[in-house]
């Protein structure tokens, strides 16, 4: 392992201090866990990033094994989805949920 000296602005070493103190951990490792994570992403394509910040934000998940193994059972094709769904009738899901979002202030 290599060692590394950083001068930091003072703003930046209270936000690193702080982060580190949320995760109970000590700032050096914090600063080499952010720094690799930032360099890891550099080589990520931009649907890869935002996957990951889709995921850390918890908005992203993985499906379940049950999930999983239900898709691969799927055989119904988009056309044939496509159709049921116009039988259904109805609105299409993108106004009601603009309906439901309410008038634009």
């Amino acid at each position: 392992m290599t060692t590394i000296t950083l001068d930091l602005p003072p703003e930046i070493y209270q936000r690193l201090l702080a982060e580190a103190r949320q995760r109970g951990a000590p700032v050096e490792a914090v600063a080499a866990t952010l720094l690799t994570e930032q360099l890891a992403s550099v080589h990520l394509s931009e649907r890869d990033r935002a996957t990951a910040v889709l995921r850390e934000a918890g908005l992203l998940t993985e499906l379940s094994p049950e999930e999983k193994e239900r898709a691969a059972r799927s055989t119904l094709t988009l056309e044939e989805v496509r159709a049921i769904l116009d039988r259904a009738g109805g609105k299409p899901l993108s106004e009601v949920i603009l309906e439901m979002r309410g008038p634009k202030e």
